[in-house]
């Protein structure tokens, strides 16, 4: 009878082993592949996000043809735009990375789309305003209460390819209009991007979802790929 006991036991505790097992894997594949949270670095995304926040990005959101929109706020590796001169880490801590069991590091942004491959951005007009494609934009609903849209004129059409991004808190935000005289002009490649900035999760006062700002609705279909999806 004891023997059997045993038996059972060890049956049970093996059973538990797999479990645990399968768990951790499928843990990892979608932390990997689908969704994961990664942490807000700077002021840079008030007063949408603030430094300490922990947003869940969708890794799937430009998967199948999908491409980032106008509006998105997107977290990107900022290697060979915004670190135009910085190597991508070596094979095992990029998969490390990828996988969730390494940070991501200093080379990781979080920033909101401004324009995309094809469109022409200008700041700004006799209002203040940013233009995309020629059409006012009005960020009242996003950009931090007494920031201008921006201190630094530009006027650039984005790349085939590329994105313009520009953090919530202009002021204090390094963005693509840092990098104009860089390699790259300050856009950033799409297959540099990591995902989409789905959800606000912490802390857990202010979590919400993090839409797309409907100002970007006007700037529909005036060029570019950015349609709604």
């Amino acid at each position: 009878m004891e023997d059997a006991e045993d038996g059972g036991g060890r049956r049970w505790s093996r059973d538990l082993l797999w479990i645990a097992a399968v768990c951790v894997v499928a843990l990892l594949l979608v932390n990997a592949f689908v969704a994961r949270p990664f942490a807000v670095p700077s002021g840079s995304m008030e007063g949408t996000l603030r430094p300490g926040d922990r947003v869940l990005v969708n890794q799937l959101a430009y998967a199948f043809d999908g491409r980032p929109q106008r509006g998105d706020v997107v977290v990107f590796d900022g290697i060979g735009s915004f670190l135009p001169y910085r190597d991508d880490p070596s094979g095992v801590k990029r998969l490390l990375t990828e996988a969730g069991l390494a940070p991501a590091g200093d080379t990781v942004y979080v920033k909101r789309v401004i324009g995309v491959g094809g469109d022409r951005v200008t700041c700004c007009g006799s209002d203040g305003r940013l233009r995309v494609n020629g059409v006012p934009l009005d960020e009242s609903a996003y950009l931090l209460p007494g920031d201008a849209p921006s201190a630094v004129p530009f006027d650039i059409v984005v790349p085939a390819g590329k994105l313009w991004v520009m953090g919530d808190h202009r002021s204090a935000s390094r963005d693509s209009r840092d990098h104009l005289g860089e390699p790259g002009g300050g856009t950033v490649p799409v297959h540099r991007v990591i995902g989409r900035a789905d959800w606000l999760l912490f802390p857990l006062g202010r979590t919400t979802s993090l839409d797309r700002p409907a100002a970007f609705a006007a700037i529909e279909g005036t060029g570019g790929h950015g349609e709604p999806r």
